[in-house]
């Protein structure tokens, strides 16, 4: 047998060896589509370590925006969407797109602007009436703009507080949270973001909270497995083992142990 060849053979051979000694839980993922909250902030790199290592099952993340999470959950570009717009969750779900949507974790939205508070924020009775003295001061704020779910929250209190949220003020980055604080900062601008990206986001420059502890600022987060019936190809033992792990005591806790100079970011919530 040609030298060249038999070396081939050996090296394909070899090659088969060490798949085959390879655990097959070692070579599966899952492809999970959630929100650049929960990726910015940190926590999926904390608790991926200990699902991956107790299952062998590999999570990829994909983070974006909750619209567009769940839109690829549409699309089946994903076997778990975890996200947090509980309405756009539940029409998913009966849409047919998604199996069951549970609650996992929660935290809050808080407000956060420059620290001189222009439009004097800080003496607001309600997130809603906070966001109106945005306006009337026409102080500069900046929106992710990128229908996620901190957007969606944002919009419905721009609505509660009866206004058009427009003009040169108003400063839509169609980017992620980070991208959206570092706007922020840099301008400086008001902006309204989850309490996890906050304590994790280090270019605070003059920002500061200036408003929080309103109950329309609860931030509930759900986890839903992308349905195999729709989508065949969809990962749904492995996929329903992740959202099972989630809402185990195990996952729980893991989640309640991520902190950050000793602040908890997000808080258990399964039922």
């Amino acid at each position: 047998m040609p030298i060249l060849r038999r070396a081939v053979l050996l090296g394909f051979a070899s090659g088969a060896v060490l798949l085959a000694a390879l655990p097959a839980a070692a070579q599966e993922f899952i492809t999970v589509a959630s929100t650049t909250s929960t990726e910015n902030s940190g926590l999926f790199a904390h608790i991926l370590p200990v699902f991956e290592d107790k299952t062998g099952i590999e999570v990829r993340i994909v983070a974006q925006g909750t619209g567009q999470a769940l839109e690829t959950g549409r699309r089946g570009d994903a076997d778990v969407v975890f996200v947090h717009a509980r309405a756009q969750e539940e029409q998913f779900v009966t849409e047919g797109y998604g199996v069951q949507r549970f609650d996992v974790m929660y935290n809050d939205f808080v407000l956060v602007g420059p620290s001189d508070d222009p439009a004097a924020v800080r003496e607001a009775a309600a997130a809603a009436d906070a966001l109106a003295a945005i306006a009337e001061a026409e102080a500069p704020f900046a929106s992710r703009g990128d229908d996620s779910g901190t957007h969606v929250a944002e919009m419905a209190l721009w609505a509660a507080a009866g206004v058009e949220a427009e003009g040169e003020w108003y400063l839509s980055t169609g980017s992620g949270m980070g991208a959206t604080l570092n706007t922020a900062a840099q301008v400086p601008a008001y902006a309204l973001t989850d309490r996890g990206t906050w304590l994790s986001f280090e270019n605070r420059g003059p920002l500061e909270i200036v408003f929080e502890g309103d109950e329309v600022l609860f931030n509930p987060y759900g986890v839903i497995l992308v349905s195999p019936e729709r989508h065949q190809h969809v990962k749904a033992e492995a996929g329903q083992a992740f959202i099972d792990w989630l809402l185990s005591e195990a996952g729980q806790e893991a989640i309640a142990s991520f902190t950050i100079n000793g602040e908890q970011l997000f808080f258990p919530n399964a039922g």
